[in-house]
Order: C-alpha cells, then structure tokens, then sequence
C-alpha cells in the first residue's frame, strides 16, 4: 500500500516537473524571442509560434473549447492516478507525462489565448512543437507499450 501511495506522489511530482519545465520554456521564448528564434541546433531549431489550435493547428481558434478538453482531460487523469488502484507503475508514469503536458498546454491556452510552440526539426518536416508535446506523446508511446505488453 505504502509503495502504491509513493509511487503515486512520484507520478504527481513527474507532473508537476514537467509543467514547471514547459512554462519555463515557453517563458524564455516568449521574452527572449529576438535573441533566440533561428539558432540552430544539430537535429532542431528554435522558432516562435502562436498556435491557436490543437495538434497540427486544427480546431484553430476553439480556445473555449479546447480548454474544455483540457480541463476535462486533466481532471480524468487526475482521477486515474488518484482512484485507480489495479494499475500499474507504466500506466501511472504515462498518465503522469500526459497529464504534465496537458496542464502545461491547457494553462497557455487558458491564460494566453494560444500555445507557445518553438521546437522546430531540421531532419524532417514537422509542426513546431513544444516541450508538453512531448511530454504528452511520451505518454502515449508509454500507454502503448503497456497495451502491447498486457496482450500477450
């Protein structure tokens, strides 16, 4: 019991982290963005996006309702980390990397209108991202390795 109420407090302080990094981040492009749009690092490059949408730019100006969602997202994965006791130490460290990146997400768009995205790929054509992106796909490949491994 006590190793599930750690675990727990674990995948909470893994949220909490991950938010803490995504504002940052977002924070220094945000007000440094003169300085820092177009420096190039080896597999990326720093730009500034306002994206007003969801992944890939849809829903495009629904900022009501895509903080509905993440609102609504949030509270879901909140409530599975918290109430669900059958699941495993996977499961919870990927709700844990999604719910980071939905809140990181969700508070750009609830306090600014918009999220910040700056993380732009060289090696492949790719939508700029930002680090709650990658937190909340992380998740996801996490939640499919967990799918894939309970299947067999």
């Amino acid at each position: 019991m006590i190793n599930k109420v750690r675990t727990k407090l674990y995948c909470f302080l893994l949220s909490i982290f991950i938010i803490l990094i995504d504002q940052f981040t977002k924070y220094l492009i945000f007000y440094n963005y003169k300085i820092l749009v177009n420096k190039d690092f080896l597999l990326f490059k720093l730009d500034f996006v306002k994206n007003y949408g969801a992944a890939f730019n849809i829903f495009s100006g629904s900022r009501i309702f895509l903080s509905l969602i993440s609102i609504t997202f949030s509270i879901i994965l909140i409530y599975l980390i918290l109430r669900k006791n059958n699941l495993n130490s996977i499961d919870l460290y990927s709700y844990s990397f999604i719910l980071g990146g939905t809140i990181g997400n969700g508070m750009d768009r609830i306090l600014k209108g918009f999220v910040i995205d700056f993380i732009n790929l060289n090696v492949i054509n790719f939508p700029v991202f930002n680090i709650a992106d990658i937190s909340i796909n992380i998740g996801f490949i996490f939640l499919l390795y967990s799918i894939f491994k309970n299947k067999r």
